[in-house]
C-alpha cells in the first residue's frame, strides 16, 4: 500500500513488492507459485511540495521545520534569543558590580550588643548559691528577649578560686562549682540552636600555682623549669621593686625552688614565662582545645602584662622623693618594664591568625577582644587593632565610659566620646563600656536616675556596645560588709572590694530574686530592691528600663543609619550631649538628645540648619514625652531624661561638617534596589 496525495485528500493505493528484498518471516513462510501481496510504502515523488497553509497541532517535524524557516517565525525566535543573552549578561554584570560596590555585611560581633555574664551570679541551677552553667541556659531565653546575639562568659574553667577563676588550675577543664564538660557542651550547643554565640574568658597571663606546670616548675623539671619568671632573692630582698595590682610586691619567695617567682596579681597567680617557646606553644594549644569546641571568641584578659623586660631593673618611682620602702600600690611606679612590652602585639597577632583559621566556614568567624587598662595612654590600647596589614584583635576593650560619673555633663560625655573617635585607627570598629566585673555599676556611681539615659548613648553611639548583667533593668550595688566580703583584692582592702557590683541577678520577686528557689543561700546578698528591679515585673512595664534597653536594641539593629551610619557631633554644653546619626542617600535620619546635667534645660538647635524646624520624639527616657512635637530652637529635656528624634531630610549634615563626622566604612543606600553601596 502506499499514500497517493491529491488535491485536498490522501488516497490509499496497491504497489508491488521489490523482488531483491526479503525479511525472515518471508523466506521461511513463502509458499512456492503462491502469489504474494506487499504492504510496502511507497514514497512521494520528491518534486512534489506540501502545500498545507496554516501549521496544525501534531505535524511531523519535516512540515515544522518548513514554516521555522520562514521569516516571520524566524526573525521574533532570535530576537528573543539575543535578548535572552543580552539580559543574562547584563544580569551577570550588575550581580559582579553589586559584589564589588557593597560594603562588607556586619559580622554578628557587630551586629549585637555584647552581653557579660558573671556566671556565679547570674543563676543557681542547683541550689548551692553560686550560679552555673545550667543556669545560664536555663536563661537563654532572656537574651533573645533582649535580641542580643553575643553573650560573653567570665572564666568557669576548674580553679581554687583565690581570684574567682582567674586563678586557673586547668584550661581544659571546667570547675565543678559551674558543672560540668557535659553541660558546658550541652549550653554551647543550645546557643548556638538559638542562633547565640559564646564568647570565653580566656587569661593568657598567669595560672593558679596549683597548676600541674607550676608545681613541675618549682622542682626545676627539666622542660618545665623556665615555664614561669624565676630570679635570685631571699625572702627579705626580692629582685626588684615591681609592684603586685593588688600591692606590695609582685615577687613572692618559694622555699621548694630556693627562688622568687613573679605575680602581677596574687601571689597564687604566678606570671608564665612567655619568652620560652614551649609555653607559647601550651597558649596555642589551649586555643585550639576550645576552638575545637566550637566557641565563638575569646576576651584575652589582661594582655599589657604578658610580657616583662627580661633584665628585671627597676621601675621608676612616679615621686622619687618616696622613700622606696612606702611604694606598695601600682599608681607608685611608672610600669615601664612590665607592660606593653616589644613583642607583645607580635604574639597577639599569631593567636588571632590561629583563630582565623577557624573563620573560613560562612558564619563561624572566631571574634577576639583585648582587655587592657591604659588609662590615659590611649595611644597604647589603639595598638591592638593592629595595623592595615596585620590583624590582631577585632577591637580593645573601650573603659572610658566608665568614668562618666565623675563629671556628669554634657561636654563631659562628649570627650569621653572624643577620646576614642579620634584616636581610633581609620576605618576600625568602635565599641563602649560603661560596667562589667571590676568596677561599680553605673546606677550607684552616676545615679539612678543616670541609668536610662546612660543606655541610651550606649546604644545609639557607633559600634558594639557591651552590657554587664543587670544593667539593662538598672541593678544597683549592693552593700558588703566585712564580714561578707569574698573578693580577695577587698579582703586586702576592703575599700578595693568588687562584691559590691557582683550580687546575684534579680529575676523575679520571688525567693533571693528568682536567682536560686532551691535553697535560702546565695554567695553574696541579694539587693534589697529586688522585689520591683526585676526582669519579671520590667516585662509588664512599658516604660521600664528593661523595655527601653529592648525597644533601643531593636531599633538600634533595624535601622541603617544606627548601626552603620555616620556620626556627629552636634552640640553639647554643661548639661546636654546631641549628636546625628544619618546615612547617605537615605532620607531618614535620627537626632540624639542626652542630658547629663543636674537641671532642666532648653537646647537651641537653630544653627543646625540640616535639621527641619519640626522634631517629632520616637523615644523618651520620660515615656510620658513619646511622640511629642518640638521646635528646633527649643528642646526641652529633664535631668537625666534622652531622646530619639527621628526625621525626614535631603540634606546630610556630614559633606558640610567633616570634622565633626566619624564613619567606620562609608556606604551609600540605594533607594531604586533597596541596597548599601560603597560610596
Amino acid at each position: 500500500m502506499s499514500y497517493k496525495k491529491r488535491t485536498g485528500s490522501l488516497e490509499l493505493v496497491e504497489c508491488t513488492r521489490n523482488p531483491g528484498f526479503q525479511d525472515a518471516e518471508s523466506v521461511t513462510n513463502t509458499v512456492p507459485g503462491e502469489k504474494q501481496v506487499s504492504t510496502t510504502v511507497k514514497l512521494d515523488p520528491p518534486e512534489e511540495k506540501y502545500t498545507q497553509i496554516k501549521p496544525y497541532a501534531g505535524m511531523p517535524k519535516e512540515v515544522l521545520l518548513q514554516y521555522s524557516s520562514q521569516a516571520r517565525y524566524r526573525v521574533p525566535r532570535e530576537i528573543l534569543f539575543w535578548l535572552t543573552v543580552a539580559c543574562t549578561l547584563a544580569l551577570v554584570a550588575l550581580t559582579v558590580t553589586v559584589i564589588t560596590l557593597s560594603p562588607g555585611c556586619l559580622s554578628w560581633w557587630q551586629a549585637s550588643p555584647v552581653y557579660q555574664v558573671y556566671p556565679r551570679s547570674f543563676k543557681d541551677s542547683d541550689g548551692d548559691g553560686v550560679g552555673d552553667l545550667k543556669g545560664v541556659l536555663e536563661q537563654l531565653e532572656h537574651f533573645q528577649y533582649l535580641n542580643i546575639m553575643s553573650v560573653w562568659i567570665s572564666p568557669f574553667y576548674r580553679s581554687p578560686m583565690k581570684d574567682f577563676g582567674y586563678d586557673v588550675e586547668d584550661f581544659r577543664a571546667i570547675d565543678p562549682l559551674f558543672g560540668t564538660m557535659k553541660d558546658f557542651e550541652d549550653l554551647l550547643a543550645e546557643m548556638h540552636n538559638k542562633g547565640l554565640k559564646l564568647i570565653m574568658d580566656f587569661i593568657p597571663n598567669h595560672t593558679s600555682d596549683r597548676h600541674r606546670w607550676f608545681n613541675l616548675s618549682r622542682t626545676r623539671d627539666p622542660h618545665y623549669s623556665d615555664y614561669y619568671v624565676w630570679a635570685d632573692c631571699n625572702t627579705s630582698a626580692p629582685p626588684n621593686n615591681w609592684v603586685s595590682i593588688f600591692g606590695n610586691s609582685s615577687w613572692t619567695y618559694d622555699e621548694v625552688r630556693g627562688q622568687c617567682y613573679l605575680h602581677q596579681f596574687l601571689k597564687e597567680q604566678p606570671d608564665l614565662n612567655f619568652r620560652n617557646p614551649d609555653v607559647r606553644r601550651e597558649i596555642i594549644d589551649i586555643i585550639h582545645f576550645w576552638l575545637e569546641k566550637g566557641v565563638d571568641g575569646f576576651r584575652m584578659d589582661a594582655v599589657k602584662h604578658i610580657l616583662e623586660a627580661a633584665h628585671l631593673r627597676d621601675e621608676p618611682q612616679v615621686d622619687p622623693n618616696k622613700p622606696p620602702e612606702l611604694v606598695t600600690t601600682e599608681w607608685d611606679l611608672y610600669h615601664d618594664y612590665t607592660t606593653s612590652q616589644l613583642g607583645l602585639h607580635d604574639m597577639l597577632r599569631e593567636w588571632r591568625a590561629e583563630m582565623d583559621t577557624y573563620s573560613r566556614e560562612p558564619g563561624r568567624y572566631r571574634f577576639m577582644v583585648t582587655e587592657s587598662y591604659d588609662y590615659h595612654e590611649v595611644d597604647k590600647t589603639m595598638m591592638y587593632y593592629g595595623t592595615p596589614q596585620v590583624k590582631e584583635s577585632d577591637f580593645p576593650f573601650n573603659f572610658y565610659l566608665l568614668d562618666l560619673p565623675q563629671n556628669t555633663s554634657g561636654l563631659w560625655a562628649q570627650h569621653l566620646v572624643q577620646l576614642w573617635m579620634a584616636n581610633m585607627p581609620k576605618g576600625k570598629w568602635p565599641n563602649w563600656v560603661v560596667g562589667n566585673h571590676d568596677r561599680p555599676r553605673i546606677a550607684s556611681s552616676a545615679g539612678q536616675n543616670y541609668i536610662r539615659v546612660i543606655n541610651m548613648l550606649l546604644l545609639t553611639l557607633p559600634g558594639t556596645p557591651t552590657t554587664y548583667y543587670g544593667e539593662e533593668i538598672g541593678m544597683e550595688n549592693i552593700n558588703v560588709t566585712d564580714s561578707q566580703i569574698q573578693d580577695p583584692a577587698g579582703k586586702y582592702n576592703s575599700s578595693l572590694s568588687r562584691d559590691p557590683q557582683r550580687s546575684p541577678m534579680q529575676w523575679s520577686n520571688d525567693t533571693n530574686a528568682g536567682f536560686n528557689n532551691k535553697a535560702n543561700v546565695t554567695w553574696l546578698p541579694v539587693h534589697p530592691d529586688y522585689r520591683t528591679v526585676n526582669v519579671e515585673v520590667q516585662k509588664k512595664d512599658e516604660g521600664s528600663v528593661l523595655a527601653q534597653y529592648r525597644f533601643l536594641n531593636t531599633l538600634r539593629q533595624s535601622e541603617l543609619p544606627l548601626h552603620r551610619g555616620w556620626f556627629c557631633y552636634v552640640h553639647a554644653d554643661a548639661n546636654v550631649f546631641s549628636y546625628i546619626r544619618e546615612l547617605d542617600g537615605l532620607d531618614q535620619a535620627f537626632l540624639i538628645v542626652l542630658n547629663f546635667g543636674k537641671e532642666s534645660v532648653t537646647t537651641d538647635l537653630s544653627s543646625v540648619h540640616e535639621l527641619p524646624d519640626q522634631l517629632e520624639v520616637l523615644m523618651s527616657t520620660n515615656k510620658a514625652n513619646d511622640v511629642k512635637v518640638l521646635r528646633k530652637s527649643h528642646v526641652l529635656t529633664e535631668a537625666g531624661e534622652g531622646l530619639v528624634i527621628k526625621y525626614s531630610t535631603h540634606t546630610r549634615f556630614n559633606p558640610n561638617h567633616p570634622g565633626e563626622c566619624y564613619i567606620s566604612e562609608k556606604a551609600c543606600y540605594l533607594r531604586v534596589m533597596d541596597i548599601l553601596y560603597k560610596c
